[in-house]
């Protein structure tokens, strides 16, 4: 390492979940690190995603709770939303956890730059701010950029009628009716969130099914879980034009039975999102970008020695626990650490967080068939529970896929209220290769939730007893 003040062992290019973490390892390693991150430490998921989003989900949980209280013999009346209190307490959230994302940089001696990095080429790093440019050089970099918003015209957001994700979650009021275009996490979570708060709710999704990478029998009981509640569902459409209204805004769009108009008040644009890869000084290296991500091989390494990238900037899936584990997993290759293994992104959960939730591992009945494999499938409903009937949330399902021939766990898909504080046990269950008969002869306390998931994978011998 070169002795110099702008010397380092690394240099970690963004300040989100993954890069962050990545910055907090390598320095419990023992390496002199510098953190470059160009708008605030946490990045897009503690201000704009998940933490935020969370805190607001929480508040319209709030809601839908006090509203139905009556059938758990509770009368509340007049319940009403403040949209400014609820906005403000994400905010507050979110500062709070970025503040104790820069302490925790502080305390392991993480030097923290606010500008933005370009990479020159041999281990040198360009950081520009409003003092000027700073050269930096590092033996090992992480590129840790993450990603925005696709924008799919006409769907654009313009911060007016058209929201991002930004607008989306500081309204200054509850808008009467919201078009929600894309049905992956994020569109899930806006439709479901407004729907609590009393909006009208469309949901449009290019795809053939809500939530396209999850399990199909899932989502067509979410699908029809979210039109109970009033939301109203359009899968196979595309947005084909927009005309902006008085009041609101207009979108035609082209499906499979026709072409309907939608009119709203306020549109929010979900549609997936594309690495953040420009102006990093990526074209004199040789980093390939492939489909707006950066390439990388199972260690996360890019072609360029010494440069590697994390997150949602290195592809799907995009989430901010795949980046923290690419985060550590980088800080230790790169320190020689033995017995590493790289990441296995069959055993990543996803979660959504809308009402009711949905949580998943590994593969769905349709990829698993698709692959040959000899499909056993467990389910158990959430109305043959008996806490989920003690505490109101009856609607729901457990569903496990194993190998017949080996009792190999495949993949769990979980709807219902709570699962995404359930779907660990599968995680931890797959990462330790827990067998069909260790689930089955596992004891889990009663009364719980947890139940379901041992009586499901007895279901798949045909072995449950309360259904």
């Amino acid at each position: 390492m070169s002795a110099d003040a702008d010397g380092f062992d690394v240099a970690v290019i963004g300040g989100g979940p993954g890069g962050y973490v990545a910055a907090l390892r390598a320095a419990q390693l023992g390496h002199r690190v510098a953190l470059i991150e160009r708008e605030r430490l946490g990045g897009v998921c503690l201000n704009w995603g998940c933490i935020p989003t969370k805190a607001l989900l929480r508040s319209a949980e709030l809601v839908d709770e006090l509203r139905e209280a009556a059938q758990l013999g509770v009368r509340v009346q007049n319940v009403e939303v403040d949209c400014a209190a609820l906005v403000q307490r994400s905010r507050g959230i979110a500062d709070r956890l970025r503040a104790g994302v820069g302490h925790l940089l502080a305390r392991q001696r993480v030097q923290v730059l606010d500008g933005h990095a370009r990479l020159c080429g041999n281990g040198a790093v360009a950081v520009t701010s409003a003092q000027g440019v700073r050269r930096l050089q590092a033996s090992h970099i992480i590129v840790a950029t993450g990603a925005r918003a696709r924008e799919v015209p006409p769907i654009v957001p313009d911060g007016n009628r058209i929201w991002g994700v930004h607008e989306a979650l500081t309204p200054k009021a509850v808008p009467r009716s919201v078009l929600v275009f894309g049905a992956g996490a994020i569109g899930l979570e806006f439709a479901s969130f407004y729907a609590s708060l009393g909006a009208e709710v469309s949901l449009v999704e290019a795809a053939a099914h809500l939530a396209p990478q999850e399990d199909e029998e899932i989502a067509a009981l979410l699908r029809r879980h979210l039109e109970r509640r009033g939301i109203r569902v359009l899968t196979g459409h595309r947005a084909r034009a927009v005309q902006y209204a008085a009041q609101g805004i207009q979108v035609a769009l082209d499906g499979p039975a026709g072409a309907p108009v939608l009119e709203a008040e306020a549109a929010i644009a979900a549609m997936g999102v594309v690495g953040n890869v420009e102006d990093l000084g990526l074209a004199g290296t040789q980093v390939r970008v492939e489909q707006g991500h950066i390439a990388v091989d199972e260690w996360c390494r890019t072609d360029e020695p010494g440069v590697y990238a994390i997150g949602d900037v290195a592809a799907a899936p995009w989430l901010a626990h795949k980046a923290s584990h690419e985060g550590v997993l980088v800080a230790e290759h790169l320190s020689g650490l033995p017995g590493l293994h790289p990441l296995d992104r069959a055993r990543i959960p996803g979660c959504i967080y809308a009402t009711p939730q949905v949580a998943s591992v590994g593969l769905n009945e349709q990829r698993a068939r698709a692959l040959g494999r000899n499909v056993r499938i467990g389910r158990y409903p959430f109305a043959a529970n008996g806490k989920a009937l003690a505490q109101g949330t009856e609607q729901g399902l457990v569903k496990l896929l194993f190998d017949a021939d080996s009792g190999e766990l495949l993949g769990a898909h979980l709807i219902g209220n709570g699962v995404t504080e359930l779907i660990h046990g599968f995680v931890i269950g797959m990462q330790a290769e827990a067998t069909l008969q260790e689930l089955q002869n596992s004891v889990l306390p009663h009364p719980t939730l947890s139940e379901m998931l041992h009586e499901a994978a007895l279901a798949a011998d045909g072995r449950a007893l309360h259904v």
